[in-house]
C-alpha cells in the first residue's frame, strides 16, 4: 500500500519557522466570531452585516463596498435595509450581561430587558431610537415607512384597574422615515402592511366596543373598522394590488366548545368585510368548514383567493370525568402511520388543511383543490395558470416502516372546476410544476428517468432516455434508490428545464425535442462539479418566489468544485455557444454566503480555508476583491493548524481520501498521538475552517491540534450488508499507514465519533487492539433490538435505516440475521481491550439511550473499562451550551489521559456519586 501526501517542504519545517504559540484552552469558545448574516443594498451601496460572537453581544456593520464604516450597529438583531437602501432598521436588545443576570434572578417575562428599535439614516448616520419594542415591520416595496409595535408599560399595583388588561396588545407606530412624523394606535394586539406600503391593518381584540379589525390608509391618514368585534384573526392578506383584502377570523365566544373560522374578504367599495366561505357556501363539503391553520393567498392577477378547509371538528363531550377512563393508545397494523408518530404529529394533524380556492369577483363557489385521499396540491409562485399538482401517497404509507420512502400518485388539478386527472402513479418521486404550470416535471428514482408530462396535450416524454451519464447520485453506496441531483432552473417561458448530474448542467427541452451540455462537458472530463448559484437576491414580491429562473441568453456565474483537489471557485459559461466555461478564480478556500446588487455589480461573499476565518469580500468580478472585515485576530495569538489532503490505497485495493490536520508548529522530529474522526466521507471539507468551539459531542478538532494532536479525517465508502467492515477497511487501513510514520506515536492512538460515527467506533474496538481509547457518542450496539424501535423524535420506526438507508445492511432481521449479529458490536465486546467513553442522552430522540446502556453494561460485566455519559434531557446532539462545554472538557482530559500520559480526573478515576451531583464535576485531576 501507498500513501501520497499533498505536503510542501515548508510544511514539513514549520516547527523551525514558527514562534512558540500557545494552545488553546477551553476559555476561548464564547469569543469566537463568525459572519451571521449579509446584506447588499439593491444599488449597490451599501453591505450590512453581523459579527457575531459564539455567545455575547452581537455587532451589526454598514460599510461601502471598498470597507468604508458608514455605522455601526451593536447588540442588533432583525437588521434590515429598506429597498432604497437609506435606512437600516433594527431591533436592539440588552446587554448579554444584563440579560444574563436577570435570568439568574429568574425575572418573569414582563421584567426581562426589553429591545428597543433603532432607525439609521445611512447617508447622514444619524440615529432614531425607542425603547421597549416588541416588533417592527417593512414593506416589500416601500422605503417611505415603518411600522412597529411598542410595548405596554407595566402597570403597577396601585393603578390596576378591575378590568385586566391584555399583555399581548401595545401600541403601533406608523413612522414616516423621511419627516419623523408618527401615528399611533393603542391596544393592538398585531398588524400588517400591504406590499406597496400604502395600507396598514391591525387587529384590536380588547373586550370593548372598539375590538376588531382597522384598516388604516398610510398616506391619505385614513382609520376605518372593517370588521367588528374581539375574536381571532389570522392569515390576513393582501393582494398584489392592494385592493383586496381577506382573512379568517372567527368570533366565538370565549367558552364556546367549537370554534368555528369563516372567509371575510374586503375591497374599499365595502363598508365592511364580508364572509363569502363558510360550512353553508356553495362548493363546501358537507360538515367541513374553513380551516383557521390554512394560508390564504390570492393570485399575481388577484382573479384566484386560495385558502383551506377541514372537517369540523367533533365536540368534546364535557361529562366525562377524565379519572374515571382509560387513557390507553391503540396500535394497528393497518394503520398509516405508527401511533408514535401520530402523536408526535398531533397538533399538526389536528390544523390539517385542505387547498380550496374561490373566484372572489366572480361567483364565489368554493372549489375544492385538495381532499383526504389528495392531502397535498401545489400552485406555481403566480398561482394564476389552470392546474395545480396534487401528490398522494394514502393507502401505500405502510411500507414506509422497512423502506423509508413511499410511492406517489401524481395529479393536474383544475382550478376552474376541481376536476381530477391522474398523470402518474406508484412513482418514487417528487414532482414539480414548472414556472407557468404548463409542465410536471419529476425524477423516478425506480427507472432513473426524468420525467416531463404536458399538461395541456397530456402528452409525457422522458428527458434523459439513451444517455451515457447518471443524473442520480453516482457515489450511492446504500441499498436504497440514488437521488438525483436536482434541477438548476428554468426558463422564464417553460421551455426548459436546466438539470445538474454530478459534474455538468444540462438543457433540456421540456416537449422532449431537443437537449444539450451547458457545460460541454467540461465538468466530467476536468472532474469539476458546477453548479448555478443565483446571488441576485429577491427584492419586493419576488421573495415570495420559489422558482429558479435562468436566462439561457445570458452567461450564467456557476460555483465550482474540484473532486480531485477540493479547490473551489467560479467560472463564467455562456449557454448559447457550446464553449467550456471560463475560469474566473480557483483556490484553496470555501465560498459562502454569496449574494449581490440588483445589477450583480457588487459582489458580497465569506471566504474562508482550515487556516483562515471566514471573512467578508466584496468585488466586482469575484476576483479583484476588497476584504471588509478581519475576525479572530486572537487566532495568531495561538497554536493553530494546517489542513491537507491525505490518499492511500485500502487492502482491499480501494482508492481512498482523508484530511489529515496537523499543529501548526508541526515537527516531523517529534512524535505526536493521533486521534481519527470519522462519520461518512469528509474530505470535501478539506477548505472548511473549523472555529474552537464546544461542539454537540463531535470531535473539537481546531483545539486538539492546537494542543499538540495529530487529527485524521478519513472517507468511508461502504459494501452493503457489511458497513462495519467497511469502517475497518478505510478507518484502519489509513491510520496504520500514517502510523509508519515517525512523527506518529503509533502507541497512543485514539478514533472518535458520534451517532453514526459512535457506532463505527464500537464496531472498530471489537475488531482490533490498536486503538488506546475510544469515544462514542449515540452509538447503536445491538441492530437486532434497534431493528423494531422508534426514532422518538419523529415517531418513525427504526426497520427502513436498517434495511435501507444509513446502516446499509439490505436485508430484513430474518433474512440478513446472520449480517445483523455480524454488525452488531454487541455481541462482539467480549474481544474490547480499548477504555471507551459513551455518551448517550436520556432524551436522544434518534438511537436509543438504551443502546448506550447496552454497551455499558456489557463492559462493565466483561470488566472492561468503560464510561457512561448521560446529560439529563438532552437530545441526540448536545444542544444546551453548557453541555457542550462540558463534553468539551471531558473528552480532552480523557484523550490527554490515555494518549498523553497525564493524570486522569476524578470523574475518570473515581467517578461522581449521585450524592455529588451538582456539586462536584470531578474534574479536579487524580494526583
Amino acid at each position: 500500500m501507498r500513501i501520497l501526501y499533498l505536503t510542501s517542504i515548508f510544511c514539513l519545517c514549520c516547527g523551525c519557522l514558527f514562534g512558540q504559540k500557545k494552545p488553546l484552552d477551553h476559555s476561548v469558545y464564547d469569543g469566537w466570531q463568525s459572519i451571521k448574516s449579509l446584506n447588499v443594498s439593491q444599488d449597490g451601496r451599501f453591505i450590512l452585516y453581523n459579527i457575531a460572537p459564539q455567545q455575547g453581544d452581537t455587532t451589526w456593520m454598514v460599510t461601502t463596498p471598498k470597507g468604508e464604516k458608514i455605522a455601526t450597529l451593536p447588540r442588533g438583531k432583525q437588521v434590515q435595509l429598506t429597498p432604497d437602501g437609506a435606512y437600516a432598521i433594527g431591533l436592539v436588545k440588552a446587554p448579554y450581561a444584563t440579560i444574563r443576570q436577570a435570568r439568574i434572578q429568574k425575572k418573569k417575562p414582563d421584567e426581562m430587558p426589553k429591545d428597543s428599535l433603532a432607525i439609521i439614516a445611512l447617508e447622514t448616520n444619524t440615529v432614531f431610537k425607542t425603547p421597549r419594542i416588541k416588533s417592527f415591520k417593512l414593506a416589500d416595496e416601500s422605503s417611505a415607512i415603518v411600522a412597529y409595535m411598542e410595548e405596554a408599560e407595566k402597570t403597577s399595583d396601585s393603578t390596576k384597574t378591575k378590568e385586566k388588561k391584555d399583555k399581548s396588545s401595545g401600541t403601533l407606530h406608523v413612522r414616516d422615515l423621511a419627516s419623523g412624523h408618527e401615528e399611533r394606535f393603542e391596544e393592538v394586539n398585531d398588524f400588517y402592511l400591504d406590499y406597496a406600503g400604502n395600507q396598514l391593518v391591525f387587529i384590536r381584540n380588547d373586550s370593548t366596543a372598539n375590538a376588531g379589525l382597522f384598516l388604516y390608509l398610510i398616506k391619505e391618514k385614513q382609520l376605518k373598522k372593517i370588521s367588528n368585534g374581539p375574536g381571532t384573526y389570522k392569515h390576513i392578506t393582501f393582494d398584489e394590488q392592494g385592493i383586496q383584502l381577506a382573512f379568517a377570523a372567527e368570533k366565538s365566544p370565549k367558552k364556546a366548545l367549537q370554534k368555528p373560522y369563516s372567509l371575510y374578504y374586503y375591497t374599499p367599495n365595502l363598508d365592511t368585510a364580508g364572509i363569502i366561505a363558510q360550512p353553508n357556501t356553495i362548493g363546501m363539503p358537507s360538515n367541513w368548514n374553513v380551516s383557521g391553520d390554512g394560508n390564504i393567498r390570492f393570485s399575481k392577477s388577484g382573479e384566484k383567493l386560495f385558502f383551506g378547509i377541514a372537517p369540523i371538528p367533533p365536540v368534546k363531550d364535557t361529562t366525562i370525568v377524565d379519572f374515571e377512563v382509560a387513557n390507553v393508545d391503540i396500535w394497528n397494523w393497518k394503520d398509516d402511520y405508527l401511533q408514535p408518530q401520530q402523536l408526535v404529529n398531533l397538533k399538526q394533524d389536528l390544523g390539517k388543511s385542505y387547498l380550496s380556492v374561490i373566484y372572489p369577483k366572480r361567483n364565489r363557489t368554493i372549489i375544492p383543490l385538495a381532499s383526504i385521499d389528495l392531502p397535498d396540491v401545489d400552485l406555481t409562485d403566480d398561482a394564476d395558470n389552470l392546474y395545480a399538482l396534487g401528490s398522494t401517497n394514502v393507502g401505500k404509507r405502510v411500507a414506509a416502516q422497512w423502506e423509508g420512502t413511499t410511492p406517489q400518485d401524481f395529479y393536474v388539478i383544475s382550478t376552474i372546476d376541481g376536476s381530477k386527472r391522474k398523470i402518474a402513479e406508484n412513482c418514487y418521486a417528487h414532482a414539480q410544476l414548472s414556472p407557468n404550470g404548463q409542465f410536471v416535471v419529476w425524477y423516478n428514482l425506480a427507472t432513473k428517468q426524468w420525467n416531463s408530462y404536458e399538461a395541456n396535450t397530456n402528452r409525457l416524454k422522458i428527458l434523459n432516455i439513451d444517455l451515457p451519464v447518471s443524473f442520480a447520485d453516482e457515489d450511492n453506496d446504500s441499498p436504497t434508490f440514488a437521488y438525483p441531483y436536482g434541477i438548476a432552473g428554468w426558463s422564464a417561458d417553460d421551455k426548459e428545464i436546466f438539470l445538474y448530474d454530478k459534474y455538468d448542467i444540462w438543457s433540456f427541452d421540456l416537449k422532449g425535442s431537443d437537449r444539450r451540455l451547458l457545460t460541454n462537458g467540461f465538468g466530467r472530463s476536468s472532474k469539476v462539479t458546477f453548479r448555478h448559484i443565483p446571488i441576485k437576491p429577491k427584492v419586493g414580491l419576488a421573495k415570495k418566489q420559489h422558482a429558479v429562473i435562468i436566462d439561457p441568453t445570458h452567461p450564467l456565474l456557476l460555483n465550482a468544485f474540484n473532486q480531485t483537489n477540493k479547490e473551489s471557485g467560479w467560472f463564467y459559461s455562456n449557454p448559447r455557444n457550446r464553449r467550456d466555461p471560463k475560469e474566473i478564480v480557483m483556490g484553496p478556500y470555501t465560498y459562502q454566503t454569496i449574494t449581490a446588487s440588483q445589477d450583480e455589480k457588487l459582489i458580497a461573499y465569506t471566504k474562508e480555508n482550515y487556516t483562515h476565518s471566514p471573512d467578508l469580500y466584496a468585488s466586482d468580478n469575484l476576483k479583484d476583491e476588497t476584504k471588509l472585515s478581519a475576525l479572530n485576530p486572537q487566532q495568531q495569538q495561538y497554536n493553530w493548524g494546517t489542513a491537507e489532503l491525505v490518499k492511500w490505497t485500502t487492502p482491499g485495493g480501494h482508492e481512498a481520501t482523508g484530511i489529515l490536520y496537523k499543529p501548526e508548529d508541526f515537527n516531523p522530529a517529534k512524535k505526536y498521538p493521533l486521534i481519527a474522526y470519522f462519520y461518512e466521507k469528509l474530505s470535501d471539507g478539506l477548505n472548511t475552517y473549523i472555529p474552537p468551539a464546544p461542539t454537540p459531542s463531535r470531535l473539537n478538532i481546531s483545539y486538539f491540534v492546537s494542543n499538540g494532536y495529530l487529527v485524521f479525517a478519513p472517507d468511508i465508502s461502504y459494501e452493503i450488508g457489511h458497513p462495519g467492515k467497511s469502517a475497518e477497511e478505510y478507518v484502519n487501513s489509513g491510520v496504520q499507514e500514517l502510523a509508519k510514520f515517525s512523527w506518529v506515536d503509533e502507541q497512543h492512538l485514539g478514533i472518535q465519533g458520534q451517532s453514526w460515527g459512535g457506532y463505527q467506533v464500537a464496531h472498530l474496538i471489537t475488531r482490533t487492539n490498536l486503538y488506546a481509547a475510544a469515544w462514542a457518542g449515540a452509538p447503536v450496539v445491538n441492530m437486532t433490538s434497534a431493528y423494531g424501535g422508534i426514532r422518538w423524535g419523529t415517531g418513525v420506526n427504526r426497520q427502513f435505516q436498517y434495511e435501507k438507508t444509513q446502516s446499509r445492511i439490505g436485508k430484513d432481521l430474518w433474512e440478513g440475521y446472520d449480517l445483523y449479529v455480524e454488525n452488531s458490536p454487541l455481541f462482539h465486546l467480549k474481544s474490547v481491550s480499548t477504555p471507551v467513553v459513551i455518551m448517550s442522552n436520556d432524551k436522544d430522540g434518534a438511537v436509543p439511550w438504551y443502546q448506550g446502556i447496552e454497551m455499558f453494561t456489557a463492559l462493565r460485566r466483561l470488566g472492561k473499562p468503560v464510561w457512561l455519559l448521560n446529560y439529563n434531557g438532552e437530545e441526540h446532539n448536545l444542544v444546551q451550551r453548557q453541555n457542550r462545554k462540558d463534553i468539551q472538557v471531558r473528552e480532552q482530559q480523557f484523550f490527554d489521559h490515555f494518549l498523553k500520559g497525564k493524570a486522569a480526573p476524578v470523574w475518570l478515576e473515581k467517578g461522581v456519586p449521585a450524592t455529588r451531583k451538582g456539586i462536584d464535576w470531578g474534574f479536579d485531576l487524580v494526583q
